[in-house]
């Protein structure tokens, strides 16, 4: 069954590949540019999952996380970091936020399709 997903990430690139990705797969794709443009769709839109990048101007990817979790109904939506960090640290970090789980760029696509699969029922 098609997931609805809304990828965040500054760069356009990464947003394609992602997207071509999930919907070779048969998902249906929203992308935003960062965090402030991911609230817009949120207020308009019900997802089964959120893929954000960390790092992204005018709202990065945990201040984003936390704002989801404050939403009545999106506070339990997954949500994964795609992000070319690595470090525990910032993993720790979007953990608290309340991030699902994390994939660092580059990522195989394989991989994306078997996390997507594995963190949304």
């Amino acid at each position: 069954m098609a997931k609805n997903i809304l990828i965040v990430d500054d760069s356009e690139s990464i947003r394609e590949v992602v997207s071509f990705t999930l919907e070779n797969a048969g998902n249906n794709i929203d992308k935003a540019i960062d965090g402030v443009d991911a609230l817009k769709f949120l207020e308009k839109n019900n997802y089964d999952l959120i893929i954000t990048d960390l790092h992204m101007p005018n709202m990065d990817g945990i201040d984003l996380i936390k704002e989801v979790r404050k939403m009545e109904k999106h506070k339990f939506i997954p949500i994964l970091f795609l992000t070319t960090e690595s470090q525990t640290e910032k993993k720790m970090l979007a953990k608290a936020a309340g991030a699902t789980g994390w994939i660092v760029k580059p990522f195989v696509p394989e991989k994306l399709l078997m996390a997507v699969n594995k963190v949304v029922r």
